[in-house]
């Protein structure tokens, strides 16, 4: 059982976007959470606390309705690279990223009132960047885009596209996998759209080769 009010907990326009291709009403609040790592964490557990803590958040503020709330982590080598602090930062983590694989951990966690239960689920995304040159950081500075972007790259930009290679859930590099949402809300006896693969990979345009793994409709 599902409440009929559904809130989402982000202030991030990529999930906004994404959570939409679910096909039914979906409110969105934003909330305020504590971002700071502790020494040493795990950049996996990192995102799962902050999902947490920011479903918590949601749930304070919409205590009648499925809460459902995400947080994405670069994770280069056990180092946690969040959002930079400025260009020159930035310019930094896309540097260390250059010509190398890392992982993208987003951890989405949802809080259904009616049965007091919260689902945490984490897609771990390994990404190869290509080898892009100084020039084209510079550009892609000059966007802007890279400030408000865990790792400081979307992986979608029209321009940039940092990346080779992709192994894994695309659309949780770029901060909503979809498909694991699903999958968590069938637990709880919610019917995805059959086509919520077909409809992500069209958003997306990204030939997602894993959503078999991730699904299993019943047809």
């Amino acid at each position: 059982m599902l409440p009929e009010r559904w809130v989402l907990a982000s202030a991030s326009p990529r999930r906004r976007w994404l959570i939409q291709l679910l096909g039914r009403p979906i409110e969105v609040l934003s909330v305020s959470v504590d971002e700071m790592p502790k020494p040493q964490e795990d950049p996996a557990a990192y995102a799962a606390r902050l999902a947490l803590a920011k479903v918590a958040a949601g749930a304070q503020l919409a205590p009648d309705a499925l809460v459902l709330s995400a947080d994405t982590v670069v994770d280069l080598e056990g180092e946690i690279l969040g959002k930079p602090e400025g260009a020159q930062e930035a310019r930094a983590m896309l540097q260390a990223l250059r010509g190398r694989p890392h992982q993208v951990h987003t951890a989405v966690a949802l809080y259904n009132p009616l049965r007091s239960e919260h689902s945490l689920e984490i897609a771990t995304t390994r990404v190869w960047m290509r080898s892009y040159t100084d020039e084209e950081i510079e550009a892609y500075l000059a966007t802007g885009d890279p400030l408000d972007k865990a790792g400081a790259y979307a992986i979608q930009h029209p321009g940039f596209r940092p990346a080779q290679m992709v192994e894994g859930c695309y659309a949780a590099v770029v901060g909503l996998p979809l498909c694991h949402i699903a999958q968590a809300l069938r637990r709880w006896g919610w019917s995805p759209p059959e086509d919520l693969p077909a409809r992500c990979q069209s958003a997306l345009e990204h030939l997602c080769t894993v959503y078999p793994q991730i699904l299993a409709f019943s047809r």
